[in-house]
């Protein structure tokens, strides 16, 4: 692997697989192989050690954060998703539970360059369409 400036890292099962296969070399040896590093404006190479441990206990489904881990059952947050075949993209309940979203709360969507903005439509919007007019 050459020291690109911007590494694709290795996840889940490709990295644990990775990290077993390198387990003669040192930690940050390891972590660079995996895509862990990052190269300065001036070259230097530098080693995301702390990217690479939350890495690997993600890929063993060790809870990273406490209080994500619930009864066991169901997917952990990942913060990423992709588009279904469908067309659709979900988002999943464990992201509505923690804003403490409900049924029928609506959003406006704006459509930006390779990204979507979700807003919330709730009454402070009411309120102040209310006092413009």
């Amino acid at each position: 692997m050459s020291d690109a400036p911007n590494p694709t890292p290795l996840t889940g099962k490709a990295l644990l697989g990775k990290v077993k296969e390198l387990s003669h070399l040192p930690r940050r040896e390891t972590a660079k192989k995996c895509g862990y590093y990052s190269v300065t404006k001036d070259g230097q190479t530098r080693v995301n050690l702390t990217d690479f441990y939350d890495a690997v206990l993600a890929a063993k489904g060790v809870p990273l954060e406490p209080g994500t881990a619930k009864d066991g059952r169901g997917r952990e947050p990942t913060y990423r998703v992709s588009v279904h075949k469908n067309g659709q993209i979900v988002i999943g309940s464990t992201y509505t539970e923690e804003m403490g979203l409900k049924p029928g709360d609506e959003f406006e969507i704006k459509l930006g360059y390779k990204h979507i903005h979700l807003k919330q439509i709730g009454e402070e919007d009411e309120v102040s369409k209310g006092e413009a007019a």
